[in-house]
């Protein structure tokens, strides 16, 4: 289009030609508009983008596999888990948490010779770095003293102590010891150790489903 070419008179000129911008400067013709195909496929690298950002750093789902944190969790339930908190908070006792198998779980070989623990395990929280933690008669100790737990099903029917992973018993700094809810059917801290703060990817918030059973997991215990 030749913007210097004459405009054709009218009886009432209008307020704005198409020579001039409302400003007083020459107005741009207007962009194409975008191959609708090429807007979607933006649209949709855009939001993939965003949810690998929100599931590597903000929160993910996770679904419960196995039974060992029942009643509290049920097999099939599915999870928000919470991947920011700790990023400035620490944890504390009767967080359940998601982490990736320790060291010693990656050491564990299957009958074929393969790692036999690749995905995240699920538990709650029991010891805190410098803690000593006893189980016996049917009871959790720490530091002596025994804590109430209301979100078992059954007692645990076994004796421990975490003098089995240290000599003098404590928590290592940094560390955390974890046990299943379903503690007569957990493979936990009282067979393979402590838990580094490194190896938890997040805190277990929300069940989404099923729909019946979806809001918070439960209230934080209260242990005294």
């Amino acid at each position: 289009m030749n913007y210097e070419q004459p405009q054709p008179e009218s009886e009432t000129p209008p307020e704005h030609s198409d020579k001039l911008a409302a400003d007083g400067k020459e107005s741009q013709p207007k962009p194409s508009a975008e191959n609708p195909w090429i807007e979607t496929l933006k649209t949709i690298g855009l939001s993939a983008i965003l949810a690998l950002g929100i599931r590597s750093f903000v929160a993910e789902a996770r679904y419960i596999p196995s039974g060992s944190m029942e009643p509290t969790l049920q097999i099939n339930d599915r999870l928000i888990i919470d991947k920011i908190s700790y990023r400035f908070t620490t944890p504390v006792r009767g967080d359940i948490v998601v982490f990736s198998p320790t060291a010693q779980l990656e050491k564990e070989k299957d009958d074929d010779g393969k790692q036999k623990f690749n995905e995240a395990f699920i538990k709650r929280i029991i010891g805190l770095p410098g803690d000593k933690i006893d189980v016996k008669s049917g009871k959790v100790y720490i530091n002596g003293k025994v804590i109430q737990e209301n979100y078992l099903g059954e007692a645990p029917q076994y004796n421990w102590s975490s003098t089995e992973l240290t000599p003098d018993g404590i928590v290592p700094k940094g560390h955390y010891l974890v046990l299943g809810d379903n503690r007569n059917n957990s493979y936990d801290s009282h067979y393979w150790g402590f838990v580094p703060k490194e190896k938890i990817i997040g805190k277990a918030t929300v069940r989404f489903w099923p729909i019946n059973r979806a809001g918070g997991i439960n209230p934080q215990p209260d242990y005294k």
